[in-house]
């Protein structure tokens, strides 16, 4: 099996095997669903961790209104009525305005953040370090465990509106987020090795050899769109020589034989 050490840039990420006799569309796909299957994570355990310290999300038309504004326009948070906690829950204000303040007691509390902690260990980066390779299989272990916690402490589901929900029903809408500058489109990701990008219509042994003991360090991208704006390559100071010329101070001179 060929090692794959991937990384996003110059950042580590994780450990894939593969063998050499792979396709490498099927390998790209996968180096990218387990990527953006640790980001998806990522951010699962961002928000369980708000929802174990301030309860559940506030219907959008509630956030970030005072006690007094809400009343005012007479809102109500119907789910709030509905999606009590395990065990009761504890008043635990979200000064941010997203979440309703009504915690989870703090056994139900520790059953959110044990989870958020095994799986982050999961898809941790530190597996680099430990030679362990993780797989789309070990992600989705890691998000069913993340599952199964909220359901312990809330059996009744959360908000339709609730991040946590729409990532698990895969809905979440990242669009004009920072996080969703990370994720990778599965369809145009690619993969680089010594300069070369591994084109999906070869094997990976084209590009490695026969070798099953190989180790390499890949890095993955998505492709640039096709009307991504690249007329910068084409402006003036795009041109090296152009530059020179002009610090030299002979900037469009004709020459002519004698």
């Amino acid at each position: 099996m060929v090692l794959l050490h991937v990384k996003r840039g110059d950042e580590s990420q994780f450990l894939l095997q593969a063998p050499g006799s792979t396709e490498l569309e099927e390998l790209t796909v996968q180096v990218a669903r387990v990527y953006n299957g640790r980001l998806k994570v990522q951010r699962l355990c961002s928000e369980m961790e708000e929802l174990a310290e301030h309860g559940i999300f506030l219907p959008p038309n509630m956030q970030g209104l005072t006690d007094d504004q809400i009343e005012e326009l007479k809102l109500k948070d119907e789910w709030g009525e509905k999606c009590i906690p395990s065990g009761g829950s504890v008043f635990k204000k979200d000064d941010i305005g997203r979440r309703n303040g009504q915690a989870p007691n703090e056994k139900m509390k520790q059953v959110l953040k044990k989870t958020i902690e095994e799986a982050k260990a999961i898809i941790s980066k530190k597996q680099v370090e430990a030679s362990v390779c993780v797989t789309v299989e070990m992600v989705k272990d890691a998000l069913d465990q993340l599952r199964g916690a909220v359901m312990i402490v809330y059996p009744m589901g959360l908000p339709p509106y609730d991040p946590i929900r729409m990532e698990f029903e895969n809905k979440e809408d990242l669009s004009g987020t920072q996080a969703g500058l990370s994720v990778i489109k599965e369809s145009q990701a690619q993969l680089w090795w010594a300069a070369k990008e591994l084109r999906r219509t070869k094997k990976l042994a084209d590009y490695v050899g026969k070798n099953e003991k190989t180790k390499i360090i890949v890095k993955i991208q998505q492709r640039l769109e096709e009307n991504d704006d690249d007329t910068c390559l084409n402006s003036p100071w795009a041109d090296n020589t152009a530059l020179k010329r002009h610090f030299h101070g002979v900037k469009d001179i004709k020459w002519r034989p004698r």
